[in-house]
């Protein structure tokens, strides 16, 4: 579908955020599905079902909130950054202004010097005060000025229409007294000029604070960006030659030096190199890259040198994919975060209502003066109840969140998948890739010698005389990988992988006979191969083949597949194959089990095999020889139980589990299908990720509630005691300087508390320490 961004500038609280989700909502016509994404935090607005931006540009002028079309994303953020420093800088000079003229007069109300009008002398003083307040209302405050302009031409109201009616009618009220004090009693001439410059001094320091605090929030993927590099040399029969990405095409050949960073994902075609993938995966450790190995864009070169070739565009890379799933889920709206739109909707006309009520009712049954009263509650109440911290409790605390789960290389499609990881009661694991490495390899060679010896040392028989000499373990390998290259069965794969990685020579196969079900024979070098189980052995009347029993069976018992190997008629080894259990599976289901979550081992293995697995790992609900349907049913039946289910996979198989499952957790390393499946994605290989992305879900949920208990809290209790409720039982009444230094400090402690969660400590953290 048709996905249109904006950056909308002037979008500054919960308010704004609920009128500009209803100008979109009216967009729809007939038979049109659009779908509506507004971030505060951000300031971006993302419409999908539409494909005409003019549409929406105009939509959101009429709301009052004119916007710019994101083309660029990578544009955009640097243009957003370059006009918050401005803006950070404007508004600090406008506080430091507004501060400079209101801080004197404030002292000298605290002094006890007089600021009531009782003389020619004093309308002339404070005349002249009221003329530069007027100069810094419309200086240093203009711009809420135009902002409730904005909200009236669209028949609504903002938080800009709160602070200025506050501030207007301080002002107004404090030049009526002074130009003409006879129409006041004398107990009501006080003039309120500081009132007017102090707030707004104080909530344009906020706002540059705030500014300031924001733009740690968006580093993550402001790092991502700066990853994407703008040029590469492409190889041709020419020579060398730099070129702009946008010049490269698929099947190019580029060549990475090292120190660069890799322009586009492509296909190592010649050469050798270190490549630093800590960006992707949140691995450390540099990964080899040769020949056929795949690479990804932004990934570094540490050392060494290579051609590759292209396999995909600048916008569908590995890393594009990864900065678009980030924004989406940045943008995207909790459950919990719905329920503060809602209420954003109807807040700022109730507030008005509120606080012209209250200074109705301190006017007509309020104590001397009542005028100056009234027009205190008035303006407090209105400065208070401005909604910014409640509009930035959510979607702050997931832009961090979000940002932190990528730095640690875990990609989540959405926020409300953050939100349901943060409820998960029962986590189900699939074998093969998650809790296992999915590549068999060869884990043990046991010789003739080796069984010969330890079957002596049992008081066991011996060897058969006529066996010809033992071969040594590398040229055991060679002839049964050599042998195997003609095979298709993975563990042939996991032979030639061990011959590779012993740098072993491979011979030519002279003949080759695979027996299904059972192994092969073939003839090698020379000699004549038999490599297979039990049966093969039996069939073939290979000798020796009891000394073997009990390596065989201690294999067995972890899980291991042991294959006999003969050559020329008589044992020589049993080599046991396995998929190496990942190095910190154990740690990571210990710290699951920590988290008070059941743990369950699905496989389509079999028992015996997923047994072992799950008791190396310390998993006692195992459950094994499953179908993909049957792993399906299992999660509904968990479900029906009334357990939160998290479900963890890899393959295709693992698909329909991942998205019945309460939340989607696949492996970075698994296939496209169990990606788009999940809600979230893993791209690193530990397991350790896994725990570490339930920590993040629910340190991001607490910090979430904190936010919006404070916020609320704030303009529950604030709105109150700024009507002058305490007022009969204490003899206080809120000052607007208060409420103004009130309404800027929530707004900046929830953008503080929300970047807490970038320096959460993790279990990955901590264990590879």
């Amino acid at each position: 579908m048709d996905k249109l961004t904006f950056y909308v500038p002037t979008m500054n609280c919960a308010s704004c955020v609920a009128k500009i989700d209803k100008a979109m909502a009216a967009l729809a016509s007939d038979g049109e599905q659009v779908e509506t994404s507004v971030n505060l935090a951000d300031k971006q607005v993302t419409v999908v079902g539409i494909a005409q931006a003019q549409r929406v540009a105009s939509a959101l002028a009429n709301a009052g909130y004119p916007g710019q079309q994101v083309i660029d994303q990578q544009l955009a953020i640097k243009e957003r950054q370059e006009n918050e420093r401005k803006e950070y800088h404007t508004r600090l000079w406008q506080s430091m202004a507004a501060l400079a003229l209101g801080v004197p007069m404030m002292l000298w109300g605290l002094l006890g010097y007089e600021m009531m009008i009782n003389s020619p002398a004093q309308q002339v003083g404070w005349g002249i005060m009221g003329g530069l307040t007027f100069v810094l209302l419309i200086t240093t405050g203009g711009h809420f000025y135009r902002g409730m302009y904005s909200a009236l031409k669209a028949g609504s109201a903002n938080m800009d229409t709160l602070i200025v009616l506050g501030t207007s009618s301080a002002w107004l009220y404090s030049m009526l007294v002074v130009v003409i004090p006879q129409w006041f009693p004398a107990d009501t001439r006080h003039v309120y000029f500081e009132a007017s410059v102090m707030i707004l001094g104080l909530i344009n320091l906020g706002h540059a604070m705030e500014l300031r605090a924001r733009g740690k929030t968006s580093e993550a993927v402001s790092k991502l960006i700066g990853l994407q590099v703008t040029s590469a040399t492409r190889v041709t029969d020419a020579g060398d030659e730099i070129v702009e990405i946008s010049a490269i095409k698929i099947g190019d050949k580029l060549r990475l030096k090292p120190g660069e960073r890799v322009a586009l994902d492509g296909d190592v075609l010649e050469g050798q190199a270190l490549i630093n993938e800590a960006m992707l995966t949140g691995e450390p450790v540099p990964v080899e890259k040769q020949p056929e190995d795949k690479l990804s864009a932004g990934t570094v070169n540490e050392n060494g040198s290579l051609v590759y070739r292209v396999t995909a565009k600048q916008q569908q890379t590995k890393l594009a994919k990864i900065i678009e799933l980030v924004q989406q889920a940045q943008t995207s709206k909790l459950p919990i975060g719905r329920l503060t739109d809602k209420i954003a909707a109807y807040f700022v006309p109730v507030v008005v209502l509120i606080a012209i009520v209250a200074a109705i009712v301190w006017f007509v049954v309020g104590p001397a003066p009542q005028l100056s009263h009234a027009l205190v509650v008035l303006t407090t109440v209105l400065i208070i109840a401005c909604p910014c911290a409640l509009g930035l409790a959510t979607p702050m605390s997931i832009m961090v969140a979000v940002g932190r789960a990528a730095q640690m290389g875990v990609l989540l499609k959405n926020g409300e998948a953050l939100q349901t990881a943060s409820k998960v009661t029962t986590v189900v694991l699939d074998k093969t890739g998650t809790i296992t490495q999915g590549k068999p390899a060869v884990t043990d060679v046991v010789t003739i010698a080796e069984m010969t010896r330890d079957n002596q040392l049992a008081g066991n028989q011996g060897v058969d005389n006529e066996a010809p000499s033992p071969l040594s373990e590398d040229k055991l390998i060679a002839l049964l990988a050599s042998a195997q290259q003609r095979s298709q069965h993975p563990l042939a794969a996991a032979m030639i992988t061990e011959a590779k990685r012993r740098e072993l020579v491979l011979g030519e196969v002279d003949s080759f006979n695979n027996i299904t079900g059972q192994g092969i024979v073939a003839k090698v070098g020379g000699h004549t191969l038999v490599a297979g189980n039990l049966k093969l052995m039996q069939a073939e009347q290979i000798g020796d083949i009891a000394l073997a029993s009990s390596h065989v069976s201690d294999f067995a018992q972890v899980g291991k597949t042991p294959i006999y190997c003969a050559i020329d008629g008589h044992l020589q080894a049993v080599v046991a194959i396995a998929d190496p259990i990942k190095a910190d599976a154990q740690a990571a289901v210990a710290a699951l089990l920590r988290q008070g979550k059941k743990v369950v081992l699905l496989s389509g293995d079999n028992q015996h095999t997923a047994t072992a697995v799950a008791q190396q790992v310390g998993i006692s609900d195992v459950i094994a020889e499953v179908s993909p349907e049957q792993k399906l049913a299992l999660i509904e039946a968990r479900q029906s139980k009334g357990e939160v289910v998290a479900m963890v996979g890899d393959g295709i198989n693992d698909a329909p589990a991942l998205a019945k499952a309460d939340v989607g957790i696949a492996m970075g390393s698994g296939t496209d299908v169990a990606i788009e499946s999940a809600g979230i994605t893993l791209l690193s290989e530990r397991v350790m990720t896994l725990a570490d992305t339930f920590m993040l879900a629910n340190a991001t949920m607490n910090n979430i509630k904190q936010n919006l208990f404070g916020a609320f809290i704030y303009n529950t209790l604030g709105i109150p005691v700024a009507a002058g409720v305490l007022f009969p039982f204490t003899g206080w009444l809120l000052s607007p300087v208060v409420a103004g230094a009130a309404m800027a400090l929530s707004s900046l402690t929830v953008v503080t508390n929300a970047n807490r969660l970038r320096g959460l400590r993790l279990g990955a953290i901590s264990h590879e320490k």
